[in-house]
């Protein structure tokens, strides 16, 4: 199950009460939503609302692994989350978000957190996607090696260098060789 109907709640159909509503996402639900950097994962997600007068106070606890191509080798690698947000949705005359403040159509009712959550998960991501050392794939490992070390021969080949610098660079090719 993608999770998508689970996601949806019915703010009209509430109790008074905290309510508490219980989602586990897999592939499907980031294949639905048609997720460019998110290739998967398997989370799981609670969401609590409190209802009360004019406003619904939304708390959000996402957890689980996600994949994501490493930004070195391109492979997919997975990525922990574990993040809480919280919302405020109020009933008004059509959809929108602003801020923390959702607004949720009063002739319709219905509140649906799917692309919420999305957003909660890639905001949660750090910048920099980086295999573990060592894990990387290793035939694109040795591309960019490769490709790096041809940058650096080229520029330093096409102006002097500076004879401050030029022990430092005796260094830097011991440590490469």
């Amino acid at each position: 199950m993608s999770g998508l109907e689970s996601l949806r709640i019915d703010l009209k159909g509430l109790k008074e009460d905290v309510n508490v509503f219980e989602s586990d996402l897999d592939d499907t639900f980031f294949e639905t939503l048609d997720s460019q950097e998110v290739h998967g994962g398997r989370l799981h997600v609670s969401l609590s609302i409190r209802k009360a007068s004019g406003f619904y106070d939304l708390t959000s606890h996402v957890a689980g692994t996600v994949s994501v191509a490493c930004d070195l080798c391109l492979d997919d690698m997975d990525e922990a989350i574990d993040t809480e947000n919280r919302l405020v949705v109020k009933l008004g005359s059509e959809d929108s978000i602003d801020d923390d403040v959702v607004t949720v159509d009063e002739n319709e009712g219905i509140l649906d957190m799917s692309w919420l959550v999305y957003e909660f998960v890639t905001l949660s991501l750090p910048i920099k996607h980086v295999h573990a050392p060592g894990k990387c794939n290793p035939a694109m490992t040795e591309v960019l090696e490769r490709l790096s070390s041809d940058r650096s021969r080229d520029e330093g080949s096409s102006s002097e260098i500076d004879s401050r610098w030029s022990e430092l660079l005796k260094l830097k090719d011991k440590t490469i060789k």
